[in-house]
């Protein structure tokens, strides 16, 4: 069978998925949505990937990790014509190699690499320097989204195609935890009402969440981070006895997606402005009340010109 697939002409879903390091799912999901999908046919009838078409979800995958909506992405990716499909990237140690995602314009790839290769390497010291100098010297906002946020969602990837680097994956977050929860509070917060920060119920990836507050410091705002799986009545508990200004709820995961329940959070008075991020909402069915940001500056700009303000 697998000299049958190999002379196919173009590549299955699951290859591409591998190729690519993302679940064979997503890509059903996104050719279903968005209409980008395999255009060539083997001799069989069976729908396959081309080059081409493969440089197409590369472009998409590459503008989703620097924070456009996957709608807006394929929208863009299917318009423009693709190039050749671009060779896997990877730093490492030991042969180890991480497929580290695309950082933004002005980062440093020096960085980055170095980054990837203390992190595969189990090396803490490298990684503590790396993660506290980027912020020291950057910010929050750009040292998450240049550095932390490339690494993370590369050996994301290398646990998704291979299964490994769970190990990998931990020590990076506890490290990343670590730099952020070392950016200390504002002395005097701009913000008279409360800021809360919490994950969708069963979420368990609460790190951007923390990024978030550290950048929010850095900001002169105070929020309260209730971190990882909070049931939606333990929410609405919250809101009712602070009163925030800003309500911030992230989903990193599908199944944690569904957002029904938004609509059932309570007001208050003056009214709560609510925010939701991650890639793990149905954005299609955001109650009207929410707003959707795609990007941690964009959370921080909402917040500091919303009620959150003085």
């Amino acid at each position: 069978m697998r000299g049958e697939t190999d002379r196919e002409p173009g590549l299955g879903v699951g290859a591409v998925a591998r190729r690519l390091g993302l679940a064979a799912a997503t890509l059903r999901t996104w050719d279903r949505r968005y209409g980008i999908g395999p255009s060539g046919r083997s001799p069989g009838g069976h729908r396959r990937y081309t080059p081409v078409d493969v440089a197409r979800l590369e472009a998409m995958q590459r503008l989703i990790l620097a924070g456009a909506p996957p709608g807006e992405a394929a929208h863009v990716a299917l318009r423009e014509p693709p190039g050749e499909p671009r060779p896997p990237r990877g730093h490492g140690a030991g042969g180890n190699r991480v497929p580290v995602g695309e950082a933004p314009a002005g980062a440093d790839t020096a960085e980055v690499r170095g980054l990837a290769r203390a992190a595969m390497s189990l090396d803490v010291p490298a990684m503590n320097d790396a993660v506290r100098t980027a912020i020291a010297r950057d910010g929050v906002v750009r040292a998450w989204d240049g550095l932390m946020v490339p690494v993370l969602v590369g050996i994301g990837r290398k646990h998704a195609s291979s299964g490994g680097c769970v190990e990998v994956e931990h020590l990076l977050s506890t490290v990343v935890l670590g730099g952020l929860a070392e950016v200390p509070p504002p002395a005097r917060p701009v913000n008279v009402r409360p800021v809360l920060l919490a994950c969708a119920p069963e979420e368990q990836h609460s790190l951007p969440l923390y990024a978030l507050a550290a950048a929010l410091a850095q900001g002169g705002v105070a929020a309260s981070l209730l971190g990882a799986r909070v049931p939606a009545d333990a929410l609405a508990a919250a809101i009712r006895r602070t009163g925030p200004g800003t309500v911030f709820v992230w989903s990193q995961i599908a199944r944690t997606g569904d957002p029904d329940w938004l609509a059932d959070l309570p007001g208050t008075r003056p009214a709560v402005r609510l925010l939701a991020g991650g890639p793990g909402w149905r954005r299609d069915r955001l109650p009207d009340a929410v707003r959707f940001v795609t990007s941690l500056s964009q959370a921080v700009t909402e917040i500091l010109d919303g009620p959150a303000a003085p």
